[in-house]
């Protein structure tokens, strides 16, 4: 477990001496989602209509864009193979990347998503709701995409292929993620959706790290 927790230790580390990648990341949410208002026009009721929509999607391919370096970076420079020989399990080791993933990917698109919701029109209730929705659905697009990273590493045009495989996967969390904020705008609760994107999420992290754990062994050989 120390092992893990060194791991997600070591890749913050990594990413705060290249800020610039989640900046990249952020700046296209931002920049996606903030197109849409000026494209439609002001209406409100067609904002709020598709902000669910619109703000999922563009989290979505935003977390996609730094994915297809979460385990290239180790390949390249040999410490994939060192995780390989490492006392504890890989499947651990996979888990934490991800997690890491989602602390610098994830966790921000969460806290931006509502302040970009007002852009929308979006009432507070609305706001509060994607928020949760991203929160809890967001770990899913990391372990999927970490699935994806894996199989694809090694690859040329890793980047595509990466897309091609996820994008399918995460499908159905992109569905109750949107339609979670749907249904506060229309009155119902949310409560049933985020139930099932927790599900998602807790299938998806003790399934995944397996599947990782065997494309990684299977790029080490």
């Amino acid at each position: 477990m120390r092992g893990a927790l060194a791991l997600v230790a070591r890749d913050l580390q990594l990413v705060c001496r290249r800020p610039g990648d989640v900046s990249v990341v952020l700046a296209f949410f931002v920049v996606a989602t903030v197109l849409f208002p000026l494209g439609i026009g002001p209406e409100a009721n067609v904002l709020a209509r598709i902000a669910a929509g619109v703000l999922w999607c563009a989290a979505l391919f935003a977390s996609l864009l730094s994915l297809d370096r979460l385990f290239a970076a180790d390949y390249d420079d040999g410490t994939l193979d060192l995780l390989l020989l490492a006392p504890w399990p890989l499947e651990l080791a996979a888990l934490a990347k991800c997690t890491a993933h989602w602390i610098v990917t994830g966790l921000p698109l969460a806290v931006l998503a509502p302040v970009l919701g007002l852009a929308f029109g979006l009432e507070t209730e609305s706001l509060m709701a994607l928020a949760a929705t991203l929160l809890v659905g967001t770990p899913t697009l990391s372990m999927i995409g970490g699935l994806a990273a894996a199989l694809t590493l090694g690859a040329r045009r890793s980047g595509a292929l990466l897309a091609l495989l996820a994008l399918p996967l995460c499908v159905p969390t992109l569905i109750f993620g949107a339609g979670a904020v749907e249904s506060v705008v229309t009155g119902e609760g949310f409560g049933t959706h985020l139930a099932v994107l927790a599900a998602l999420a807790l299938v998806s992290i003790a399934t995944t790290p397996w599947a990782m754990a065997a494309a990684l062994r299977q790029a080490g050989e």
